[in-house]
């Protein structure tokens, strides 16, 4: 919409100005065109490296800056960024990043190349999709199996609905990752698997079971459903391994558990 654009270039005007900027990336809804007449306007603010350093050390990474709009209740949603921090994400960043920059667009910079580093970061490498799978299955055997009746057997509510939740995540992202899909985010995981090409007839209804009443019954079903939909990258006898690998020895790999991946 046109006053979303107006406050963007009033925006770029503002900071193109300050030694420390040297580049503005247009994320969320006014990138994609699916903006509202209220929406504020997401974006990237690219600092020099020095500047972005400063930003961490001052935990300033992100505010908002309303006089540059040009509509009622108008805002610009900063987060700051370098172009280190970008290239890092381009290799490195999880999903809830990446999926923030699908559809991204440099609306001002001063540093060549910025274009190819925005596009890069929303691609995850295709080898990684495979590797996605088994960890993600691997969650879900352990908390929809092991841990689920574990909690049935010590009558412990906390382990019951601790691995009801982390057994249906886990699944879930199994599935999307099954779909090359990045995660979006808890709040909407359902509406990803609902828009999914290849998901299980009677997903939602078996996740929703599990989720409202866990139980031994109701976790077996579950796993069951994810068990004959695909040949999962991974067999039973690595399950234990790939999940001690992926939670008890992140601190030794320096890989996040795949759930904060």
């Amino acid at each position: 919409m046109q006053h979303h654009q107006d406050t963007l270039a009033a925006f770029v005007e503002h900071v193109r100005h300050d030694p420390d900027a040297v580049g503005v990336v247009v994320t969320g809804s006014v990138a994609h065109g699916t903006e509202r007449p209220d929406s504020d306007v997401d974006v990237q603010l690219v600092l020099t490296e020095e500047a972005f350093a400063q930003a961490w050390e001052q935990n300033r990474l992100s505010y908002v800056v309303r006089d540059v709009a040009t509509y009622d209740g108008g805002y610009v949603d900063i987060k700051v960024a370098s172009a280190d921090f970008l290239r890092r994400a381009a290799r490195d960043g999880d999903d809830a990043m990446r999926h923030s920059m699908i559809g991204a667009r440099v609306a001002w910079s001063r540093i060549e190349g910025l274009e190819e580093v925005v596009a890069a970061i929303p691609v995850l490498p295709a080898d990684l999709w495979e590797d996605r799978m088994a960890s993600f299955i691997a969650q879900a055997r352990l908390h929809g199996g092991y841990f689920l009746k574990q909690a049935v057997i010590l009558d412990n509510t906390h382990l019951l609905h601790h691995a009801a939740v982390h057994a249906v995540t886990a699944g879930g992202r199994a599935l999307l990752a099954l779909n090359r899909t990045l995660f979006k985010g808890h709040k909407y995981l359902d509406e990803m698997l609902a828009s999914a090409g290849h998901v299980p007839d009677e997903y939602a209804r078996a996740a929703a079971e599990l989720l409202h009443q866990p139980s031994m019954e109701s976790g077996k079903a579950y796993m069951d459903l994810l068990e004959s939909f695909h040949p999962w990258p991974l067999s039973k006898e690595q399950t234990l391994s790939t999940f001690v690998r992926d939670n008890e020895l992140g601190w030794y790999s320096g890989r996040m558990p795949p759930e904060y991946a």
